[in-house]
């Protein structure tokens, strides 16, 4: 199985990895990863059902599948979006970053132990780096600097904003009042209320981070990736903002190489593991070797030389295949599509170069039948030819047919040299004498007399039919 690991299979396998790692860091706790676990139950008991013959069973899961697609681009079209924005390169380039030092921090984290020490409860996010207008509703527009009267105000109970989120974007308040999507997760304690779920469930979709402050037990948290952190003074809540609000360059210069390779190292090593199974599985196959039989094409024959024969019209390929998710070369139209570009007059000797084979990705050539084909060709040439009327039957009673002039006389012919200064004229579909009861001008169209001449002549050529007594 391991006879043909090329760099390329290293490769795949890590990027695979690191793309599943992603997803799995992002989705994680949320219904969305429980749902691809459900998915991927199911197609291993695909596998298993057919490979084991249950044909029904196999089948049903077959078509089932299909649909569950569909309806999970539906169902999660929110989640697959962000996961294209987050894997976009060029969102760093065009996103604006949040500008901290429009922020009093510290101010903003004593102005919200002063309202845990009230129990007001409390839901204030910070947007960072990916927008949150899609998990967003009903709020009230702002543009303001997060002071703390301002905030004191906005939370007071029976105040008008107080119900919901503040969302604090490039240092300002721009939104009060906004509802948020709940988290999907079972492993939240029972006594977390609505505004901790609503907390997590927007930092299990995005990098937001939030502070939540419990109405009824005064304590402050704060969410971020999906988790929950207690602050217990503010002193700890202004570290943990200043360090997640710093611009992004500070946060790559100080995390280093080995904490982002072993960081979180047993899903990072499970993944793998999963991701190089799947490639074992899909590339079982490797080193398969098959035997078609692929047709001759050409191509850029030159402009004077007419293509007489070719031998032979096709040959036999032997082609390595290395992975299961490639139907098999039989069910394939492989062709070999050879250029003629050096093809002189006469008989040629034509190599066959493997890049003239058009194959899938993943099939490689093992071998031909033969590394050349035999061409002949000959000089094309053009020339003018008589057209003759072309006539079947007797014209009824006396009538005598007189003359079938054709207009125009001649056309012109193309084709091999020698098959051309065979024919020294050309003739028109046929004109039944016995339907004609008088001189009468026809159309009709002129007939090749040889399928290697090519009559270049769309339209049809009069013919006049004169009889007489």
């Amino acid at each position: 199985m391991f006879s043909y690991f090329r760099p390329q299979d290293i490769a795949d396998i890590l990027i695979m990895s690191f793309l599943v790692y992603q997803l799995y860091s992002w989705f994680k706790n949320t219904r969305a990863l429980q749902v691809v676990i459900g998915l991927g139950f199911l197609g291993l008991l695909y596998v298993i059902t057919k490979n084991l013959g249950l044909f029904m069973t196999s089948w049903i899961l077959q078509e089932l599948g299909t649909v569950l697609f569909i309806l999970l681009i539906v169902i999660f079209q929110g989640e697959i979006r962000q996961a294209l924005y987050r894997f976009s390169l060029l969102r760093n380039l065009f996103d604006r970053q949040d500008n901290p030092s429009q922020i009093d921090i510290m101010d903003l984290a004593n102005t919200v132990f002063s309202l845990a020490q009230e129990k007001t409860g409390a839901l204030i996010v910070f947007q960072r780096r990916e927008n949150l207008d899609d998990y967003l509703l009903h709020g009230i527009q702002l543009d303001s600097l997060p002071c703390s009267q301002l905030l004191m105000s906005i939370f007071r109970d029976g105040a008008p904003l107080h119900d919901g989120a503040v969302i604090i974007r490039e240092g300002r308040i721009a939104q009060a009042s906004c509802h948020l999507p709940l988290s999907s997760s079972t492993d939240i304690p029972q006594y977390f209320g609505t505004r901790h779920r609503a907390g997590l469930g927007l930092t299990e979709r995005s990098d937001a981070a939030v502070i939540i402050v419990s109405e009824e037990r005064g304590t402050v948290s704060l969410a971020l990736g999906g988790e929950l952190s207690r602050m217990d003074s503010p002193e700890e809540l202004y570290d943990t903002l200043n360090t997640i609000l710093s611009p992004p360059v500070q946060e790559v210069s100080t995390t280093t190489l080995r904490r982002k390779l072993f960081g979180n190292i047993v899903p990072k090593m499970a993944i793998l593991l999963f991701v190089l199974a799947c490639w074992l599985l899909i590339t079982s196959r490797q080193g398969a070797i098959l035997t078609v039989n692929a047709p001759v094409k050409f191509h850029n024959l030159p402009k004077e030389l007419a293509l007489i024969k070719t031998t032979p019209e096709e040959i036999e390929v032997q082609l390595k295949v290395f992975s299961n998710l490639i139907p098999s070369p039989k069910e394939m139209d492989i062709i070999a599509d050879v250029d003629l570009s050096r093809a002189k007059e006469g008989v040629n000797n034509i190599a066959i170069r493997s890049e003239e084979i058009k194959l899938p990705p993943g099939v490689i050539i093992a071998g031909l039948s033969r590394s050349t084909i035999r061409v002949v060709a000959d000089k094309k040439i053009i020339r003018h030819i008589t057209v003759k009327a072309g006539t079947v039957s007797r014209l009824p009673g006396k009538l005598r047919l007189r003359s079938a002039k054709v207009d125009p006389p001649t056309v012109v012919v193309e084709g091999p040299a020698h098959v051309v200064n065979q024919f020294d004229q050309v003739q028109t579909e046929e004109i039944d004498l016995s339907l004609i009861r008088q001189s009468t001008m026809l159309e009709r169209r002129v007939l090749s007399p040889s399928p290697q001449l090519r009559v270049l002549r769309d339209e049809p050529v009069k013919v006049r039919v004169l009889t007489g007594r």
